[in-house]
């Protein structure tokens, strides 16, 4: 399976990575959603994509808004992980497009929970 991590923070990027990588995804990466979205036009098709709300350039949202627009994306999981709390916040993601919303910080268990959920989980 294939990944992207979205997010300003090259830490954040590292360790969601790691954990994708150790559960056999192929993972990418990328600092904000334009950039997220330049690279997926020249990759191969993704299973899952993590991404952050607030970055510069194309946050999290606009880009939830972005790649859903394209119906060839429908079956992608898209879970947002992001320090957001407010419901207003979360209801907006999931409406844009998000099967998940993860706020920070995480652990490696609310990861592994949200995959199962996704059905993305491969341990």
């Amino acid at each position: 399976m294939r990944a992207i991590v979205i997010d300003d923070s090259r830490a954040i990027r590292s360790i969601l990575g790691k954990m994708l990588k150790d559960l056999g995804f192929e993972v990418m990466d990328a600092s904000n959603g334009r950039e997220a979205l330049e690279k997926l036009e020249q990759a191969e098709p993704i299973d899952l994509a993590l991404v952050d709300w607030n970055m510069p350039e194309m946050n999290g949202y606009e880009f939830v808004c972005a790649f859903r627009s394209d119906s060839s994306n429908d079956n992608v999981k898209v879970m947002m992980v992001t320090t957001e709390t407010e419901i207003d916040q979360m209801v907006k993601a999931l409406e844009a497009g998000a099967n998940e919303y993860v706020m920070k910080p995480f652990d490696k268990d609310v990861i592994m929970d949200k995959l199962n959920i996704l059905g993305l989980a491969t341990a």
